[in-house]
């Protein structure tokens, strides 16, 4: 059994399922590993423990060099995503190890990482929700406009840092929390989890196990009085 706590995939898209009530469930098809492991980590060598896993067929005419002799080391084929999953201690796979859906087998709640749709340039009504101006009353030409940058302007001669105004929306790393396990398809390496998960069908996701499935163990551990 692999001790990784993560998993490489794709998202397929969304379907609805039944629970064993009757009531219909959205949900996000996961398409997770298997993954191959590429390089293990410990905390002597390098400081921490971790593997990093490989996903994704890719042509190796398309690979560099460097990376064709780091996919060799774990007789792997050349992968499309590669990365680092960490963990609390040692790692008990090996190189050229395979990880599958199945280490998700019992666990409740996963975390979702993935890069959101990209939506281009938008202005603050659409990128932070503002609020738009008046109509009417001297003020009918900037309905959607940004409004005053503050004094801030007039004493520094620049834009504030981190202020909210027009730019690119989307196309950023985001993570969602918590989301519940329905099923787990180990034979089509499937994983389907309750509600959305970001990006676009087909976009790569790394799935983990949920921060709040750690908490809930480390409750279930702790001594009844």
């Amino acid at each position: 059994m692999s001790s990784a706590t993560g998993i490489l995939g794709r998202k397929v898209g969304m379907t609805q399922v039944f629970d064993e009530t009757g009531n219909r469930v959205g949900v996000t098809v996961l398409e997770c590993g298997p993954c191959k492991v590429l390089q293990v980590k410990d905390g002597e060598k390098d400081g921490y423990h971790a593997i990093q896993l490989g996903f994704g067929a890719k042509k190796e005419k398309n690979t560099a060099k460097p990376l064709l002799g780091h996919f060799a080391k774990a007789a792997s084929e050349p992968k499309r995503l590669i990365r680092e999953i960490r963990l609390g201690k040692a790692p008990e796979d090996k190189l050229g190890d395979e990880v599958t859906v199945a280490i998700f087998e019992g666990i409740q709640k996963v975390d979702v990482t993935g890069a959101s749709k990209g939506k281009g340039f938008a202005g603050t009504i659409k990128r932070y929700n503002f609020q738009r101006q008046r109509a009417t009353h001297g003020n009918s030409k900037h309905h959607r406009a940004l409004g005053s940058l503050g004094r801030h302007m007039s004493i520094n001669k620049g834009v504030p840092k981190g202020k909210k105004m027009p730019g690119h929306m989307g196309d950023e790393r985001v993570t969602v929390q918590g989301l519940k396990v329905v099923k787990v398809d180990a034979e089509h390496n499937l994983l389907l989890v309750q509600g959305a998960v970001p990006g676009c069908n087909g976009a790569f996701v790394t799935v983990r196990k949920s921060i709040q499935e750690k908490v809930r163990e480390d409750k279930a551990k702790r001594p009844k009085f």
